[in-house]
């Protein structure tokens, strides 16, 4: 054993043990946030507005700020970005984390020095709670390689401007500093093709532990070593042991990527986002990631289904449920207050607090009131696919509410890695889970609104052609699994199989 890895294990230990302490007790820990949070915000531009020298309490707090996502909160991000301070957090940001948006154009969120090291610190410490359970630490002695986006900085009226990985590449610590990759030459390049050939031609050769990025992305990573090769990446990398991803669920890429490994790899799960790291695997044995109420952030909670209504119930952690799908409201350390990140999530446990993210509340299809959501198609599609023993690369759900003949329907946009064993067996098992998950689309296709999903074939890659023929391939960019609309399906058409 090196120093190296015998010095991890007892800092594990260390870490894991203070993770506990507060995950044990979560009401006080998240009271003694909300506090702070108010506390040093009072005297900003946004504690004066609503009253923040008044607030004791959650329920005054409700009272007095509303939800807002970034198109209501812009009128003071934008002062923040033209340079003024003390607006949503005492002082000026660090950085601003440049994200696109659908109604907003570009989005910047700020990152502060209070904040800024929640984003490090969590995604260390989901590393640290696996070794601390498995006791396996061989990997800090090999490489690792983190898929992200490019780390150079840009400057905005004297604020770092970037994309959330990028900046976070500036803050690897000293002691991994040889052992991460790939270079930042090769990191620097924006053309994601051309940057994943200079990551693979650094790589191959590397004895490597751990890979992290989101799993399409090291998919198109794994695919290309394997094509230049001709070998597992089980036999490129005998050693590599640990894969960490986040931004989409793994289960739809399970299949793809464990044929293209050759074995089973022990995986951590991730839920960071430019607004802040708020959740991770902290365990090999339980579903579902561990709440981070120890960084800054002030969870709040309204039930999915009533998200839209005129004034919808607002809750604190002390008051969710399993099993409910929430839409999560954060209030934070970089100024955002109340704030619609934009995801649902579902708590799978609540001692400790650990949730499944499920979906985007602005990404889902209810064009006849069934509301389907992102995990009942990856779960619809992954037990589908566990059956038939169907590859899949990609897929996305829209709905076709006008067809030609017939009733309306569900079209599922399927890039297959391989051509389907029965393509309509495939069709039912996915119909079939669909609506063991959802009651009202099961009730629409029995009460003959709606007819069985259909499946559209695409052509080998025609999703990176479509990425890329609207400038977001690679780096952190996700393909929407649902859309309401047929804005992503109608473009689809040009790259049917």
């Amino acid at each position: 054993m090196s120093v190296k890895s015998f010095a991890a294990k007892l800092f594990a230990k260390k870490i894991a043990r203070d993770i506990k302490k507060w995950a044990n007790r979560p009401f006080d820990t998240q009271e003694k946030v909300f506090r702070n949070l108010i506390k040093k915000a009072k005297h900003t531009q946004f504690g004066k507005d609503h009253d923040f020298i008044n607030i004791k309490s959650y329920q005054d707090f409700a009272e007095r700020v509303p939800v807002r996502d970034y198109e209501a909160l812009r009128p003071y991000v934008d002062r923040v970005v033209d340079g003024a301070s003390d607006i949503l957090w005492p002082g000026k940001p660090l950085y601003f984390a440049k994200t696109s948006g659908t109604t907003s154009g570009a989005k910047y969120i700020p990152i502060t020095k209070e904040s800024m090291p929640t984003h490090i610190n969590n995604a260390r410490n989901a590393i640290l709670c696996y070794v601390a359970e498995t006791g396996k630490a061989d990997f800090v002695d090999r490489k690792m390689i983190f898929l992200q986006g490019s780390p150079e900085l840009t400057d905005k009226n004297g604020v770092n401007l970037g994309r959330l990985s990028g900046i976070v590449a500036h803050y690897v610590p000293a002691y991994l500093q040889k052992n991460r990759m790939p270079s930042w030459e090769t990191n620097c390049i924006e053309d994601w093709e051309q940057k994943v050939e200079s990551i693979i031609d650094e790589t191959l050769t590397e004895d490597m532990g751990i890979i992290s990025g989101i799993p399409p992305w090291v998919q198109m990573y794994f695919e290309r070593i394997v094509e230049r090769t001709g070998k597992s990446i089980q036999e490129v990398f005998p050693n590599f042991n640990l894969f960490i991803f986040g931004g989409v669920s793994f289960d739809p890429y399970k299949g793809v990527l464990q044929k293209l490994i050759g074995k089973e790899v022990p995986q951590i799960e991730l839920y960071p986002a430019s607004e802040g790291f708020f959740a991770f695997q902290d365990t090999q044995t339980e579903e579902g990631m561990l709440l981070q109420l120890n960084s800054g952030i002030f969870y709040e909670f309204v039930k999915a289904d009533d998200f839209f209504n005129e004034n919808p119930t607002r809750i604190s952690l002390k008051d969710v449920v399993l099993d409910i799908n929430y839409v999560i409201l954060v209030s934070t350390t970089a100024g955002l207050w109340s704030y619609n990140i934009g995801d649902t999530v579902k708590f799978v446990s609540t001692s400790p607090y650990r949730v499944i993210v499920s979906g985007r509340i602005k990404h889902f299809i209810s064009a006849f009131g069934e509301h389907v959501i992102g995990k009942e198609v990856d779960q619809a599609i992954e037990k589908a696919i566990s059956i038939t023993g169907d590859l899949i690369q990609e897929f996305t759900v829209a709905p076709q509410v006008s067809p030609e003949s017939g009733l309306p329907y569900h079209e599922w946009f399927i890039e297959f890695k391989e051509t389907p064993k029965d393509i309509e067996q495939l069709r039912k098992e996915i119909d079939k889970n669909l609506q063991i998950q959802n009651v009202y689309y099961q009730d629409l296709i029995k009460g003959k609104i709606l007819q069985p999903l259909k499946i559209s074939s695409i052509s080998t890659n025609g999703f990176n052609d479509y990425m890329k023929s609207i400038g977001k391939l690679g780096g952190q960019n996700k393909l929407p699994r649902l859309s309401n609309d047929r804005k992503i399906a109608d473009a689809l058409q040009n790259y049917l199989a």
